[in-house]
């Protein structure tokens, strides 16, 4: 049986009503080198039955004894992957035509990269497209620095080196956010990167277990910061790891993005530059310039607490005179 240039992998754990479109959406890709890996983790639907329905000899589909989780079960997929890339895709969405091919092309021209990303647009529960697209970083400088404050990688949209992957697996400690724990990890040897095109529609429904695993998926996304600001060189105090995390996620930060916070975020993100000028653990340019992406992003959406003192703050501070001009054209307008 000859070797596959790419497994594309997809768990999957009761998701009938879904499979069939993400199964389509890789048998009808424009490459065609490819294994699809299906494992099933102890499903006790019909998920089963609508994939033993498909004859085409590159679907493999395996079950676990059990229900073992999402991280063993990805542990699993990358122990049965032949493919010398693994393409991750969830078991309710949809890859466009061209995702494989234009992965398969970057990683073979980029041999330093270990794993490549994309961009996503988005679909409701019933298929229909939402407006929404989650961009990523692009260079592999600021994916790596931007991991020290979320998740810089969309995991439905990665094609990664195999071998690479099978090494460093998914920790079990973490049933939420084991890709993101795995990519930190990952940073600090190897370099990962993102490409700007929309290659993946992720399906956004009641249903994910990201839906319904939100505090855990809160304090699993706390411990990834605080390992990386100990890389860094910091040990941050309860106080200041949640308001680090909240750097990333200002909406959720209601009232309290106020000028006392950005007080803080702005002493902070100093910190975080003198100490990484030190430990080297990112490229400064890199961090700073996402650093610089964050602080821009707190004082736009601070105008709606404390009106237009958050735009002097942005102003006024010495991390704004790194802004890219098409940012500040952005926020102006």
């Amino acid at each position: 049986m000859s070797t596959p240039r790419v497994t594309v992998f997809i768990p999957v754990h009761n998701r009938q009503r879904y499979i069939t479109t993400a199964v389509d959406s890789i048998l009808t890709q424009t490459f065609e080198d490819f294994e699809l890996l299906i494992v099933d983790d102890g499903s006790t639907d019909e998920t089963l039955e609508v994939l033993s329905s498909y004859r085409d000899p590159r679907l493999r589909v395996e079950s676990n004894s059990r229900n073992l989780g999402i991280p063993a079960t990805r542990n699993r997929g990358l122990e049965l992957a032949r493919g010398e890339y693994i393409a991750l895709l969830d078991s309710d969405d949809i890859a466009w035509p061209n995702r494989l091919a234009r992965q398969v092309e970057t990683l073979d021209r980029h041999p330093e990269l270990v794993q490549i990303g994309s961009a996503c647009d988005f679909m409701d529960g019933e298929g229909q497209r939402l407006k929404r697209v989650r961009r990523q970083p692009l260079a592999a400088d600021d994916v790596a620095a931007s991991l020290a404050f979320y998740c810089a990688l969309t995991n439905r949209t990665i094609m990664a080196r195999t071998a690479i992957l099978r090494e460093q697996r998914y920790s079990e400690d973490f049933p939420r956010c084991q890709d993101y724990e795995l990519h930190q990890r990952l940073s600090r040897t190897q370099r990962m990167a993102n490409l700007g095109d929309i290659l993946v529609c992720g399906r956004e429904h009641d249903g994910r277990f990201t839906k319904q695993t939100d505090t855990l998926g809160r304090d699993r996304k706390r411990a990834i910061c605080r390992r990386a600001l100990d890389e860094i060189g910091i040990s941050p105090s309860v106080e200041d790891l949640e308001r680090h995390y909240a750097l990333a996620r200002p909406k959720r930060l209601g009232a309290a993005l106020n000028d006392e916070y950005l007080d803080w975020a702005e002493q902070w993100l100093v910190q975080l530059d003198v100490a990484n000028r030190l430990s080297q653990r990112y490229v400064p340019e890199a961090l700073i310039r996402i650093m610089t992406e964050r602080w821009a992003e707190l004082c736009w959406h601070a105008r709606c607490h404390i009106g237009a003192g958050a735009y002097l703050r942005l102003m006024r501070s010495p991390l704004t005179r790194r802004l890219p001009a098409t940012l500040l054209r952005r926020l102006r307008a």
